[in-house]
Formats: structure tokens, sequence, C-alpha cells
């Protein structure tokens, strides 16, 4: 704790100092708070959004939220007249996988959108403020 002395000669605590990255530590909560915010607003929109991934020429069709859920799976019957258990199985997988890289691409857009008006710098040096070195 360092010590400034008035003019009168008396010692007095320098407090903007001690209570100076309390205040900037509050700022960072802060910001943390508005972002936690609008992760889950963003969080809510993306159930909503909805992207398909086919095989084979749409015989296997999967719906995808933004979140990576499957929400639907439809099979054209003509995959079951093949009898081969084991197409039908490759072929759900790679429409997983198209429909999963599809909401992952929208994902990202959203949390391109999310963090375009944050400035990283100004947190990052908040942090250098209040972080031991």
């Amino acid at each position: 704790m360092r010590l400034l002395y008035n003019v009168s000669g008396k010692a007095t605590l320098n407090y903007s100092k001690m209570f100076g990255k309390i205040f900037e530590l509050g700022s960072l909560v802060k910001q943390a708070n508005e972002f936690g915010g609008k992760m889950r607003e963003m969080s809510e929109k993306l159930k909503d959004v909805r992207v398909e991934g086919s095989a084979a020429g749409g015989l296997v069709t999967v719906t995808v939220n933004g979140l990576q859920e499957v929400v639907s799976c439809k099979i054209d019957p003509a995959v079951f007249q093949q009898g081969d258990a084991e197409l039908l199985e490759e072929l759900v997988v790679d429409a997983v996988n198209d429909a999963v890289e599809e909401s992952r691409s929208k994902q990202a857009e959203s949390m391109h959108g999310l963090t375009e008006g944050i400035d990283i710098s100004s947190l990052t040096e908040t942090l250098g403020k209040i972080m031991p070195k």
C-alpha cells in the first residue's frame, strides 16, 4: 500500500490505486454479463434455425438445428428395398455430417455477428491491468 502526503504533511492512502483494479474488474464482469446475455439470446435463435443434409441424391435427408441437434431424418423407401443395412447406415452418417457442417457454418456466422461489436483489445488491456504478472 502506498501512502501519499497532503499539503499539511499528513499521510493519506492512495485509494484510486487501491480500488482502481476493483473498478476495472467490475467493468469486466459487466461486459461478461452482457456477453452472456447475448450468447443466451443467440442460442435461442439458433434453436429455430433449420438446415438439411442429404446423401445419395436425397435418398436420406437429415434436418439439424443451429445447435447441431438432429431434428428429423427422412429415408426414401427405395433404400429399404435394397435390403442393405450397411449402406443405409453409411447414408445416414453422411447425411448427418452434411447437415452438421452446414449448421456449424450458420453458427459461426451468428458468432461473428455477436462478437462484431466487442473490442477484444480493451478486454485484453483490462485483464492485463488486473491480473498479476
